[in-house]
């Protein structure tokens, strides 16, 4: 079953940084000189990520803010890069690699053997919010695949057999 998540409060949620947070966006920053602070762009995004899971509206404009931006110059970023999540995922993000090198070793059919097994489609969270599919292209690692990567982690030489082996080790890990 696939989750259909309400995506309304990425308009209307508050968003902003921890103090904690704060301070390490500031140290982020201060790693580039001064008025080259948009360098810092891609490391803000991973920390308001990791801390919130997904990129709201609100958060983009907040780091706009911050770095003294436009808001577009964040969404150009954001969208551009498939790390980047602008809707809410899985605790575990699939990013299965279909560039030509993995397609020809069988990325395709890891996919459809995913989506499958998880009842999902790419783009889509499996009804117990542990697994979210995406394809993105090259992560690098064409003399290993299919492939794909969660959490920096990769995940090489992947079989239909291998594959239902590592959904059960996750939704064990979850436990």
């Amino acid at each position: 079953m696939k989750t259909h998540t309400d995506t309304s409060n990425k308009y209307s949620e508050k968003f902003e940084f921890s103090p904690e947070s704060l301070a390490k966006v500031n140290d982020l920053i201060a790693q580039y000189p001064e008025g080259k602070q948009k360098s810092a762009i891609l490391a803000i995004l991973h920390l308001v990520q990791e801390e919130n899971g997904w990129l709201t509206i609100n958060a983009m404009d907040q780091v706009a803010v911050i770095l003294g931006i436009k808001p577009i110059e964040v969404y150009e970023v954001v969208t551009f890069y498939t790390m980047f999540h602008i809707e809410p995922v899985g605790k575990h993000v699939w990013e299965v690699c279909r560039t030509g090198p993995c397609m020809l070793v069988g990325s395709d059919k890891i996919i459809e053997h995913i989506e499958k097994r998880l009842d999902i489609k790419v783009g889509e969270t499996s009804a117990d919010g542990l697994f979210t599919l995406k394809t993105v292209e090259c992560l690098g690692a064409c003399g290993y695949g299919p492939m794909f990567q969660c959490k920096g982690k990769n995940y090489e030489h992947l079989t239909t057999e291998k594959v239902d082996e590592l959904i059960e080790q996750f939704r064990n890990e979850a436990k």
